[in-house]
Parts: structure tokens; sequence; C-alpha cells
């Protein structure tokens, strides 16, 4: 077995089917909840949904470069049902989607993550803009460069 060097990428795609892990999630609103987010993400995406680590359900790939000139690739949109929330990653940053944030409905946000509990509680179709926002940004221009600075600098 070969030991992972500290700058190679974890969350990578793999071979794991969606549906098995859908399958798995125990919680019944996060399972609900990421049934719906697969058909909102490939609508949206007109992409398929793939695993990307082993909690990960990702569409598209984007290239990214930090200023450090670290870079690789990483799902364009995607969410994980963690056991907290379901976590909704935003590459383009939290702060590019504040506008829309106030008017979403119960939720907590990182610097690239948006985290919601119950999608039942908050405004779908805001949603679904922040989403739709996010996509268009990170797939517009290849490479991306992050806007993120601080831990995620690279």
């Amino acid at each position: 077995m070969t030991a992972r060097r500290s700058a190679d990428p974890v969350t990578v795609p793999t071979g794991i089917a969606v549906t098995d892990f859908l399958a798995g999630i125990v919680h019944p609103a996060r399972r609900r909840d990421a049934d719906r987010l697969v058909s909102l993400y490939t609508g949206l995406t007109g992409q398929p949904a793939r695993m990307w680590g082993p909690s990960i359900i990702g569409f598209g790939t984007y290239h990214y470069r930090y200023a450090s000139g670290r870079e690789g690739d990483a799902a364009a949109a995607g969410f994980s049902p963690r056991k907290a929330a379901t976590t909704l990653y935003l590459p383009d940053g939290v702060g590019a989607h504040a506008d829309l944030l106030e008017r979403l409905g119960p939720h907590t946000t990182g610097v690239g993550c948006l985290y919601v509990k119950d999608l039942d509680g908050v405004d779908l179709e805001v949603l679904t803009a922040v989403l739709g926002r996010s996509w268009a940004t990170v797939t517009a221009t290849t490479p991306f460069t992050t806007r993120l600075s601080g831990p995620h600098a690279g």
C-alpha cells in the first residue's frame, strides 16, 4: 500500500454507486433531501451524479488553481448529507451569494459551504438560484481561480 502524500487530493471521483450511497443514509430527512438534491442538481447542471470521496455527491468538474500554485480538479457542484446537516458546496464562496442567502431561510455557512438541516424549511427557488449561480460561475472559465483565502488557500 502506498502512503498518501499530504499534497495529494483526498476528494476524487470514486467507483461507489450513488444509489448505493443514498441507500445507506440512515437519517430520514437527510435521505429525503439527498434524493431531492440529486434531482435538482441533475436538472440544473445537466450532469450525472457521481461520488467524490466516500460521502460527496458531485456534478461535473472544474479545474482550480490557488494563488500558492496548488491546483487540481473538483466537483463543480455537489453536496454531502452529513449527520448534523446537509452540506452544499459553493466553490465560488458563500460571499458571492449573500444577497440570495438573506432570503433562503434557516441555514448556516462556512467559507465555501452552506449547511441546511431540512430542505422543507428553506425557499427552494432561492436555493436553486444560489446553486445555479455558483455552477455558472465555476464552469464559466477554465481553469477557475479560487477567490478563497485563509485555510482554503492551498
